[in-house]
This record gives C-alpha cells, sequence and structure tokens, in this order.
C-alpha cells in the first residue's frame, strides 16, 4: 500500500488493533441464552461502550431492545456544519458450532498462515474494530472531518429485530447524512468492493399432521397417510428438478448486470465437492444476487438410531426463502403460504408460522458518498477499481434505515471475503483487509466531508 499520513497511522495502529481484537473475540456473545450466558453479551456490549468513551464519544448508551438485547450508541460531534455519518457493526456473533472442528478455540483470536481466527473475527466485531481504526487516524491527521454516530448492534445474528424496532421507536436517534455498514465483504481478498443489493428473508415453520398417533408400518403402510413422507413431498415441490426454486406466483428470472461470480471460483469458495453438480439455471452471479432461493433449514422427524418401523403421524421443516431484490417480502410471503397450502398432499392438516422476516435492500450507487468511496478505496488499494457487487444474504436493519431516513446515502462495506468463512468453524479475518478497509473508511470521510462543502 502507497502510504500516506492515514496509512502510516493505521498501519501503526495495528498491533493495539489485535490486542483489542482478541479481547472482544473473548466475549462468547452469542445473543441466545439457552446456548451462552447472557453475562458474555452484556460484557461484549460495555467493552464496546468503554471503548467509544475513550474516544471522546458522547451520549454512550446502552440500549435496551425489545428482543432483550443490547445496542450500543455514541456520538462524536463534527465541525459546525459538517455531515453526520453512521458506522455500523454487531458484536453479537453466531454460535461456533462444532467446537471440535476448529483448528484453535474458537473465542481465542489465534494468528495462522497470515490470518487471525476466532468466531466474530470478520463478523462482525472485526467490523468495529474497523471502525475504531478509522477514527484513530483521522484524529491522529487533523481530526474527523463529519459528525460521526456508531450503533453496535447485539441480536443481528438471531434475525429477532430488537434494534430495528427501537430505531423505529426512536427515530431521530440514527439521523445521519450517510450510513456505512460495516457488516459486508470484499467480493474477493485484496479487490475493494461495495455492495449494492440485498436479498430479503422469511423464516416459515411447517408442520403436517395426518393421523390420532403412529402406527405400526407393516400393519397399516401403504394405506394410512405418513406425515413424513406428506412432508417430503412439499418440500420437494419447492424445487424443480435443476434445483431451481419454485414458488407458485414468485418470479425466478431476473438478471445481474454487473460483477459476475466465476462458476470454479464459486465452487471453490462453496467447497463442493468434486463431481457434485450446482443448482438452479443462469449466472452463478443471477442465482445468488437476484433471485430467489429457498433452503430446508431443519426437519422435526425420528433420528436413525433409535427410529421404529412406524407411519408417522406428525413432522415438520424450517424453511428460509431469500427474497430478490424488487419484490416486497410481504407478497413473497404470501406466494409462499399459498405454494404451501396448494401443494401439501392427501388433504394432510397443515400448520404455516412465519417467524422471522426481512425486506431486501437496493442501493442508489450514483450517490456522492459511492463517488467519495471509489476515490478511497482506489488509494486504499492501489491499482484497483472499486467493484460494486451483491450479496445473497440479508441485512434487515439496511431496510429499517432506509424507511427512517430515504433521503441519507448508504454504503456497505467490511470484513467478510470468502476465506473468512463466517458462520462456519474456523472463522477468519485478513489483518491486511483490515487495515486497507480502515483506510479506505478513514480516506472516504475525508472525501465525503469535502464532497459536502463544494
Amino acid at each position: 500500500m502507497s502510504q500516506n499520513p492515514i496509512a502510516e497511522t493505521i498501519a501503526s495502529l495495528m498491533p493495539r488493533a489485535k490486542a483489542e481484537l482478541t479481547e472482544l473475540v473473548a466475549f462468547q456473545s452469542v445473543a441466545d441464552w439457552a446456548q451462552f450466558p447472557k453475562s458474555e453479551s452484556e460484557g461484549a456490549a460495555n467493552w464496546v461502550a468503554d471503548a467509544l468513551r475513550a474516544e471522546g464519544f458522547q451520549d454512550v448508551a446502552l440500549l435496551d431492545t425489545p428482543d432483550g438485547t443490547q445496542s450500543v450508541y455514541g456520538f462524536l460531534p463534527g465541525p459546525e456544519g459538517a455531515p453526520t455519518v453512521l458506522l455500523y457493526a454487531h458484536y453479537d456473533v453466531q454460535p461456533p458450532l462444532d467446537d471440535d472442528a476448529w483448528v484453535s478455540p474458537a473465542f481465542e483470536l489465534t494468528e495462522r498462515d497470515g490470518r487471525w481466527y476466532g468466531r466474530g473475527a470478520a463478523d462482525c466485531k472485526g467490523g468495529f474494530i474497523m471502525h475504531l481504526l478509522a477514527l484513530r487516524a483521522l484524529k491522529a491527521n487533523g481530526g474527523v472531518p463529519v459528525g460521526v454516530k456508531v450503533i453496535v448492534e447485539g441480536s443481528e445474528e438471531q434475525g429477532t429485530g430488537g434494534l430495528q424496532q427501537y430505531a423505529e421507536a426512536h427515530p431521530e436517534l440514527l439521523t445521519a447524512d450517510t450510513i456505512v455498514i460495516g457488516d459486508a465483504g470484499n467480493f474477493r481478498l485484496g479487490l475493494p468492493t461495495v455492495t449494492a443489493t440485498l436479498r430479503g428473508m422469511t423464516l416459515v415453520k411447517v408442520k403436517i399432521d395426518t393421523l390420532g398417533g403412529n402406527l405400526h408400518s407393516g400393519m397399516f403402510g401403504g394405506v394410512a397417510p405418513d406425515a413424513l413422507a406428506a412432508l417430503i413431498r412439499l418440500l420437494d415441490s419447492l424445487r424443480s428438478a435443476d434445483g431451481s426454486t419454485t414458488v407458485d406466483g414468485l418470479a425466478s428470472d431476473a438478471v445481474w448486470e454487473g460483477l459476475q461470480y466465476p462458476e470454479a471460483d464459486f465452487r471453490a469458495d462453496a467447497k463442493v465437492l468434486d463431481g457434485v453438480g450446482l443448482i438452479g439455471e443462469g449466472t452463478i452471479a443471477d442465482r445468488l444476487w437476484a433471485r430467489p432461493a429457498v433452503t430446508v433449514l431443519g426437519i422435526d422427524c425420528p433420528p436413525v438410531i433409535g427410529a421404529t418401523p412406524s407411519v408417522h403421524a406428525s413432522a415438520g421443516a424450517l424453511i428460509s426463502l431469500r427474497v430478490p431484490p424488487g419484490v416486497d417480502t410481504a407478497d413473497a410471503i404470501k406466494l409462499l403460504e399459498a405454494h404451501l397450502i396448494a401443494h401439501t398432499p392427501w388433504q394432510a392438516k397443515l400448520e404455516l408460522e412465519v417467524v422471522g422476516q426481512g425486506q431486501p435492500f437496493q442501493a442508489d450507487t450514483s450517490s456522492p458518498a459511492y463517488a467519495s468511496m471509489a476515490a478511497a478505496m482506489e488509494v486504499a488499494y492501489p491499482g484497483q477499481e472499486m467493484q460494486v457487487s451483491g450479496m445473497g444474504g440479508s441485512i434487515p436493519l439496511c431496510n429499517t434505515l432506509t424507511s427512517l431516513y430515504p433521503e441519507a446515502e448508504m454504503l456497505l462495506i467490511g470484513l467478510s471475503e470468502p476465506e473468512a468463512q463466517i458462520h462456519a468453524v474456523n472463522e477468519s479475518v485478513s489483518p491486511e483487509e483490515l487495515e486497507r478497509l480502515s483506510v479506505a473508511e478513514a480516506l472516504f470521510l475525508v472525501n465525503y466531508a469535502e464532497s459536502k462543502r463544494v
């Protein structure tokens, strides 16, 4: 990286950043008290609050959100007349999944092969450290040229919507001219990227009942309607033969016009086994960023071990539907429910419960904030132009903020490039990516302040 004062300052701060990320990763801040103590999340929240106070933030507060978690807020005033930028991250993390599959302990930041491993290192505790690095570099080089609000969420991974509900009840709190969501990632390690679209999502619980109780499969099988078989048929109706999502009435032919995702790269990133085919049709980018995708997240049925020769009376599943940009999630839910009702076989009794939802998101890439970020990324990543990609995942807060502040510009950046393996075992962050994105964010704030003075 060609050095300038901001880049030099951030380079000098990287040992401190590693030490702080080590402390923050050590909190087992999974926002599910059935799995991890609430005190772990509270400890992480207090750590974030203390870090903001140490940087001179005012009005630092732990916000008790309706889902029982805490989000951390702080405000750093800028020069008179300067715009205000909201910086977002979250301190809650996914559970570690299989502890035995981690090469090093999930909640101990460990350096290996040039990367820092630990749950939340990239998603998204590292995102908060990125914000701190950018602000510290600016303070050391003439001051922060904008007003800064920071909001660090405590339950993003759970999808329980606590911060969205709090923001809707206190709409004045997060007002800003531009919002930087530090919870996305570069399309490829070392390729500067902003994410312009997100798919929305819904979670639907399905339960099928056919009998008053389980029956002996020898005495009743072949005639008595099997609830598990009915569920399998129903779930299969959500995909065509090639694996494309098929929800009656929901379009699945949109095309992605921007940055493309080579199939070989996707197979490597997704760790698809040799000889196994991909599902769906169209380009990889079409399928990931522009079209709906259904996933069966879990099934309630007897495990193989201990199974009895029975015709099953009940069976259930949890279904996720990713909703593409341009489609209202409420409309998609209605279509999904109608599809499930229409395709339930044998007049089986069907119960449906929507347990989560979020709207898709599409940014205005022609805004001044995007131009400011593009210029900043060209300095932070010499020889590379900023790319604009989509993301198949969902960040429901983006739509809440868009609806509350329709005039605000919004950019999504972050540390979750493919090698980070977020949500999987052995999550990691590239310290070089953390350094460069911190430089980009700092320079963006300078560029954006200048653009507003013109």
